[in-house]
């Protein structure tokens, strides 16, 4: 009985173990993703400085967000 209770308890470790490892490789995706897209509306800002139309920001914003973000505003939109 002590040897299954032994088993179980270092089974149940060895799978906490693992669901955590897993939780800071998707945690560390989920700031990569982040990152790109911050950097996809840092573009989108110099464009708009840079003097160009909101369309073509826009285009070029859903092209750098393309398999990041959701929607065509790169995850995010504002009031204009």
């Amino acid at each position: 009985m002590k040897k299954m209770l032994l088993v179980l308890s270092a089974f149940a470790l060895t799978a906490t173990l693992s669901i955590a490892a897993e939780s800071e490789k998707e945690t560390k995706e989920d700031i990569a993703k982040h990152r790109a897209i911050a950097a996809a509306h840092e573009a989108a800002a110099k464009c708009r400085e840079a003097g160009k139309g909101e369309d073509v920001c826009n285009k070029e914003l859903a092209k750098a967000c393309k398999g990041i973000a959701i929607g065509k505003f790169c995850g995010m939109k504002h009031e204009h």
